[in-house]
């Protein structure tokens, strides 16, 4: 797909409809992170492609993009599908902040 061709761009006036994508973005997220552990998030993030969660997130966003293509007909915006994830992190009980900055 072109840039600039995602249904939020092409079609901005179908609020309702953009609104139920990132929902059903938000929980395709939370389902996919049911089928790992626990994942540790550092409080200093890394923006090091190696680290697993950045992996992750390249892995699932892909695989999100690609799923709402085929299943809901629909062409999400890298920012829909940035914030889905996020939304999905903050409410999942898989992540663990880790605080590496208190020495003991």
């Amino acid at each position: 797909m072109a840039p600039g061709q995602y249904d939020l761009w092409l079609y901005p006036q179908d609020i309702d409809r953009h609104r139920r994508i990132e929902a059903d973005l938000q929980g395709y997220f939370m389902e996919r992170f049911a089928d790992f552990p626990h994942i540790r998030l550092p409080v200093a993030q890394s923006l090091d492609q190696e680290v697993p969660f950045n992996r992750l997130y390249d892995s699932l966003i892909h695989r999100a993009r690609s799923w709402c293509r085929e299943h809901r007909d629909y062409s999400p915006s890298p920012m829909q599908l940035n914030q889905a994830f996020f939304r999905a992190v903050s409410r999942s009980p898989k992540f663990i902040i880790e605080d590496d900055t208190s020495h003991s």
